[in-house]
């Protein structure tokens, strides 16, 4: 005789939201994206009642992509599946895996970008999880920005982490709209009403704890839960801290706003992003939250950082490494009087934008000297070397730069 188990639906799929106005902590990220698929039905010449028309009067949304940012469990998915059922719009939804190069994107991104939706009034792309691509799928990555540029129908593109190097040009192609972490509270209220709703009780002192681990994911605070009252004594359930990623944005607000803990040594251990790229984030963004004496205790500190940084790539004294996190954490949050409050914009440090602006350049002189040196038969290495002579004859003669199949970008570089 077969045992009938029946398998219970997952209450994060149970009581996911179905509107806007269900979805909790993201306020201001579901304007962003209010304003956004408001341009589906101007798109479509469709009349608009007062307001969805409003935000678009006052805001000219000129991007055909948008970009949902944030931590785990925040709602960037669930943002998007509402957004296409507000909209009467068929989601067609992709994932990092499928973009693994172009023609795998060729063959389904592609279809879904021109073809008109048979079960809907609109279309909405859905890419999850863009930060997922990794260094061997960059060629997807390049066509992605090709195929925004050509559609005709939004696309929503979430991540954890926007802020690597590689997504630069991608970020300058769209819309983005930071979703934050939810807080505690917001969450344990969240669980009691979907306890309610299941009739059953667990502490208070259990919800508390489960939502204060979750660390703003709603979702996996609504697992444990789930978990838990499974148990006859919920107050056993096994918490394991949630070892998050955290962007650059939330670490800098922990360091310049935060009181120094002992948690303050590891933050940047949990940022996806190069010590020496962070180094230069603390540099840009001191200025923005420190003054006076604070200010020149923060620089100084930073200044030791710097002279560890030396010795560590000059005697490759790689030990050195725990004297530069210390500082460039514990070091600069412990450089302020008392703890800091309100919001601070911080800022892309400059140094950065430069560095990517010349790699830019450098770029599309390597890949105009290739071109030439290939069809001349000459040497890379001399072309480069005669490249201001080059670039004189190449710039002077139309028929040259189209013999040589020069994108309208390299075209553009030698006007300039």
């Amino acid at each position: 005789m077969k045992s009938e188990i029946k398998k219970e639906t997952p209450w994060t799929e149970k009581y996911r939201p179905s509107y806007f106005s269900e979805i909790i902590g993201q306020d201001m990220a579901i304007k962003q994206v209010k304003e956004f698929t408001s341009l589906i039905s101007i798109s479509k010449g469709e009349k608009l009642s007062a307001q969805y028309l409003a935000p678009i009067l006052k805001k000219k949304i000129t991007k055909k992509a948008i970009i949902l940012h944030g931590p785990p469990g925040t709602g960037k998915t669930t943002i998007a599946q509402v957004a296409a059922k507000e909209t009467n719009s068929e989601l067609f939804e992709l994932n990092a895996s499928d973009l693994r190069d172009k023609k795998r994107l060729q063959e389904t991104l592609k279809p879904a970008l021109e073809q008109k939706s048979l079960i809907e009034d609109n279309k909405i792309i859905l890419i999850d999880e863009v930060d997922g691509i990794s260094k061997l799928d960059w060629g997807g990555l390049q066509e992605l920005l090709d195929l925004i540029e050509a559609s005709q129908v939004p696309i929503i593109i979430t991540a954890n982490d926007i802020w690597n190097r590689k997504f630069s040009t991608l970020r300058s192609k769209c819309e983005l709209v930071k979703l934050k972490e939810i807080d505690y509270k917001t969450i344990k209220d969240f669980l009691i009403k979907i306890l309610k709703k299941e009739s059953l009780f667990i502490h208070n002192d259990v919800l508390t704890k489960i939502a204060t681990k979750a660390k703003g994911d709603l979702r996996a605070a609504i697992n444990d839960t789930q978990v838990a009252s499974k148990l006859v004594d919920p107050s056993q359930i096994i918490l394991d801290e949630r070892n998050k990623e955290i962007d650059i944005f939330n670490a800098l607000r922990l360091i310049f706003k935060g009181k120094p803990t002992s948690e303050t040594l590891r933050i940047f251990d949990s940022v996806n992003m190069p010590i020496d790229e962070i180094i230069l984030w603390v540099e840009e963004n001191i200025p923005t939250e420190y003054k006076g004496e604070e200010l020149a205790k923060a620089y100084d500190v930073l200044s030791k950082v710097d002279i560890f940084k030396g010795r560590i790539y000059k005697q490759q004294y790689w030990r050195f490494l725990v004297y530069e996190n210390l500082l460039l954490s514990y070091g600069i949050a412990a450089a302020k009087k008392e703890i800091k409050t309100g919001f601070t914009n911080y800022k892309k440090p400059e140094r950065i934008l430069k560095i990517w602006l010349n790699n830019q350049k450098t770029k599309k002189k390597k890949s105009i000297t290739q071109k030439y040196a290939h069809y001349v038969h000459i040497g890379e290495k001399r072309a480069m070397q005669e490249f201001p002579i080059i670039k004189q004859i190449i710039k002077s003669n139309k028929a040259i730069q189209k013999e040589l199949r020069l994108s309208d970008d390299e075209v553009e570089y030698l006007e300039r």
